[in-house]
């Protein structure tokens, strides 16, 4: 029997999706914006995401705007935690993460709600794995074709671009990491004023090309005028190994070293700064350079998240959308 009503709920679920004829109709002629983000298990992290998603919101003030992780991970970590009182306890502000749903999930209640026009915008920094995957969950609701027109899930669902773009026809990526490296100034000039180096910690990863961070540095040095501008990534290249030579060859003596994230959560905290024995400022000192942590995710510069809604404007003027 249970068996039974597990088979006909999971039914439900798909024609519930599937046909709208099953859904509400009382925001049918609005539009949802999905802020796909990796996530973060880190409280102290919230800060950056609270800002994307309140910025976003006030740009768009009478859209729904909400959040969807993309990590598998860092979701199960937060669903664990809805049952841990300590953790509650202290951290009070965190419950809106506690049932947080990957970008698919998300999708599926808002147009389980009735919005028939969606906006999925990432906040990965560039077109990697996260990014990929993302675009593909997107491609296949698309491909999905009811008999008859009326029972069409989407009117519109679409991807805007991450932050350092996309080689596609109409916008040059180039173009996008000038912009970035624009939203990026208030670093350098912390750099400056600790007469240091900046080395950021980009996440990168292992299936595609980094070679938009290297793009970035390239930038970076040439509009602010210093080679003492780094970019080395967790995953990928160029490694901690890469980027502490480059700084080494370049006569370095202190660094800032920055997060390249949107949040600084466990990477920023651990990896890059933490006590561990292989983390960035630890292999820096072993190396006699001196180190200032600076960390504070790219969900915190405005000039960032500001990126993230011009690709939204941009992605919704591409496919007709009106946005208030």
């Amino acid at each position: 029997m249970k068996r039974f009503l597990g088979i006909l709920l999971s039914v439900l679920i798909l024609v519930g999706f599937s046909n709208p004829a099953f859904s509400h109709s009382t925001h049918k002629d609005k539009v949802a914006i999905v802020l796909a983000d990796f996530g973060t298990t880190y409280p102290s992290a919230f800060v950056d995401i609270e800002n994307v998603k309140n910025r976003v919101q006030k740009a768009f003030s009478q859209e729904k705007v909400v959040f969807a992780f993309t990590s598998n991970i860092i979701r199960h970590i937060w669903h664990k935690r809805q049952h841990d009182k300590k953790f509650l306890s202290k951290y009070k502000d965190a419950k809106e993460f506690l049932y947080v749903k990957g970008p698919l999930a998300t999708i599926a209640d808002l147009q389980d709600e009735g919005y028939k026009t969606i906006i999925v915008q990432p906040t990965h920094v560039y077109d990697g794995e996260e990014f990929h995957d993302v675009l593909s969950y997107v491609n296949g609701l698309n491909a999905i074709k009811t008999m008859k027109k009326k029972y069409m899930p989407f009117k519109k669902l679409v991807v805007g671009r991450p932050a350092l773009g996309r080689n596609v026809w109409k916008y040059d990526y180039h173009e996008d990491i000038k912009i970035a490296a624009k939203a990026l100034k208030s670093d350098i000039e912390y750099a400056k004023k600790h007469n240091a180096a900046l080395v950021y910690m980009g996440h990168g990863n292992e299936h595609f090309s980094t070679g938009a961070y290297a793009e970035l540095q390239k930038e970076l040095r040439s509009m602010y005028k210093t080679d003492k501008i780094f970019v080395g990534t967790v995953e990928g290249y160029p490694s901690l190994d890469d980027t502490l030579k480059a700084v080494k060859q370049a006569n370095v003596k202190k660094v800032v070293l920055k997060p390249l994230m949107v949040v600084a959560g466990d990477h920023a905290n651990n990896d890059m700064c933490g006590s561990e024995k292989d983390s960035w400022v630890e292999t820096f000192k072993k190396a006699g350079i001196k180190v200032l942590c600076y960390i504070h995710g790219l969900g915190e510069n405005n000039a960032w998240v500001d990126i993230y809604i011009n690709h939204i404007k941009q992605v919704a003027k591409d496919n007709g959308i009106t946005l208030k």
